[in-house]
């Protein structure tokens, strides 16, 4: 009788989506064809962070973007086929912040608040 009760415990347990959870991320990122890009940035803030987070999952082929604000390094996960390292630079510049060697664009740097400028310290 005890067996009988402990079996639809364990059937729980044994089909628990924790099991599969660390292998599955990392065979979906192989399988999707997905790359990974670090780019240098010059986002001071918060608020950085999520206009450039924001503006890069319009990105076609951009699956998650992350910002660092102490080490001002954007992480980004791409489909390789559908953009480029380059191309994302250049989202990033078009933003308003450098992105490694391409300086910001003048005219979306200058829309940006005062606190998000380049001259300010990381806050």
């Amino acid at each position: 009788m005890k067996f009988l009760l402990s079996l639809p415990l364990f059937a729980l347990l044994s089909f628990s989506p924790n099991a599969k959870a660390q292998t599955a991320p990392v065979a979906a990122a192989q399988s999707a064809g997905l790359a990974t890009a670090q780019f240098k940035t010059s986002a001071v803030c918060d608020m950085c962070k999520a206009r450039i987070e924001k503006s890069l999952a319009y990105e076609k082929g951009v699956q998650s973007a992350v910002l660092d604000v102490p080490t001002k390094v954007l992480t980004v996960q791409y489909k390789a086929d559908k953009t480029t390292p380059a191309a994302l630079r250049t989202a990033v510049q078009k933003t308003g912040y450098d992105a490694d060697e391409l300086t910001a664009d003048a005219r979306a740097y200058n829309r940006l608040p005062d606190c998000c400028k380049k001259t300010n310290a990381v806050h």
